[in-house]
């Protein structure tokens, strides 16, 4: 990207697209044997930034033209004819093709429930019927526990009384 004079270098820093990213894409383009220096990565890194920048800035000068306010595709694949990188053009928009294939599926899957053929009314139903079962189940469990709160109380209580006892017997033989 330009160089900001008023700026810092942490500022410039947070221009940049992650490393890591081009890391890795460099690994995976180039042959498994070949080395890249630090400065060399560096260097990747930065021209991307500015490719992106060089790029966006003019996707954002021909939507102002076109007096729209969010930049778009189309404005973006203009921006890559009009500033010389035709080339690309083809592999951007089926790039673009399978972003928006990805991005119909997911609206697909969350729309399952419209999908499933069943009627509102009966999904509802069903789910009465659930909540039904589970308060029926939850009562089941808290009258168990309440019996054997009472099993363990009268135990107690047998418990105190023999040794009560106990202890009656114990004085009258003493």
């Amino acid at each position: 990207m330009a160089s900001n004079p008023g700026g810092s270098a942490a500022e410039e820093e947070e221009l940049t697209i992650p490393r890591a990213s081009i890391y890795k894409l460099l690994k995976e383009i180039l042959p498994s044997n070949t080395r890249v220096a630090n400065e060399c990565r560096d260097l990747i890194v930065n021209c991307c930034s500015e490719f992106i920048h060089h790029i966006a800035s003019e996707a954002n000068n021909i939507c102002n033209q076109q007096q729209k306010k969010t930049i778009n595709a189309d404005h973006v694949l203009l921006a890559l004819e009009r500033l010389g990188f035709a080339d690309y053009k083809d592999d951007a928009e089926a790039v673009l093709r399978d972003c928006k294939a990805v991005a119909a599926k997911r609206r697909r899957q969350s729309n399952r429930l419209e999908n499933l053929g069943i009627p509102e009314e009966e999904l509802y139903r069903r789910q009465q019927e659930l909540f039904a079962k589970a308060r029926e189940e939850q009562a089941a469990a808290e009258q168990q526990q309440q019996q054997w709160t009472q099993i363990q109380a009268a135990a107690a209580a047998q418990l105190a009384q023999s040794q009560e006892n106990a202890e009656d017997d114990e004085d009258d033989y003493s």
